[in-house]
């Protein structure tokens, strides 16, 4: 995509990221509601409308000056409210509520690939082209999602979901982190050990999502 402008750049992007981030949201919302606690649903959550989820800094500003960057992907969206009590295993419900997102974000990326498969296939440049790159888009931006957070820091899902499978004794302490792990996770991404640790995952399974797609 190198050779775009940036407002076609902006154009490919824009909605593989705002449905990556919200739906990775509404996941998390309709897990808790299986689970027991309504919260999102009675605020009105669950809706797909992504107006209901978009937080202006996560969802539009950062991803948006990382891509004209060049720089690693990623941003957030309003979280969706749970409360964790009205679970009706509140321990073992938070780690399957955490894992909804990520493993939303993956169901997205196949979906993707299978438009890029569907992509590759048209005749006119002006439609394969363009749906081949949104596509493209689509399957990066959600593996990127998912296994960034599956990484094991709270706030993150993949904190969340070790809290949930450590015993009581030791899940108390590490979940103490979660107002840090913000700050972590920047230090992270300014020495380049975020890379480090993202590469091979996002690697699995791009590699796997792209095979979808015949690619």
């Amino acid at each position: 995509m190198d050779e775009l402008t940036a407002v076609q750049r902006i154009s490919v992007w824009i909605l593989p990221v705002i449905f990556a981030i919200t739906l990775h949201e509404v996941a998390h919302g309709l897990a808790a509601k299986w689970l027991g606690d309504n919260t999102a649903a009675r605020l009105g959550r669950l809706s797909l409308n992504p107006m209901h989820h978009i937080d202006v800094i996560g969802t539009l500003v950062v991803p948006g000056v990382l891509l004209l960057l060049g720089g690693f992907m990623f941003g957030w969206a309003k979280p969706v409210p749970v409360d964790f009590d009205r679970l009706r295993n509140p321990k073992r419900d938070m780690a399957l509520v955490a894992v909804a997102g990520p493993l939303a974000n993956l169901l997205m990326a196949i979906v993707w690939a299978l438009l890029l498969r569907i992509a590759t296939g048209l005749e006119f440049d002006y439609l394969r082209k363009p749906l081949e790159l949104m596509s493209v888009a689509g399957i990066v931006i959600n593996a990127v999602l998912m296994v960034l957070n599956l990484l094991p820091l709270p706030p993150l899902d993949g904190g969340r979901i070790v809290t949930g499978l450590l015993p009581h004794h030791l899940a108390e302490p590490y979940s103490r982190i979660e107002p840090y792990g913000f700050y972590i996770l920047l230090a992270l991404m300014a020495t380049g050990t975020l890379s480090t640790l993202l590469d091979g995952p996002l690697e699995l399974v791009q590699g796997f999502v792209f095979s979808l797609a015949g690619q």
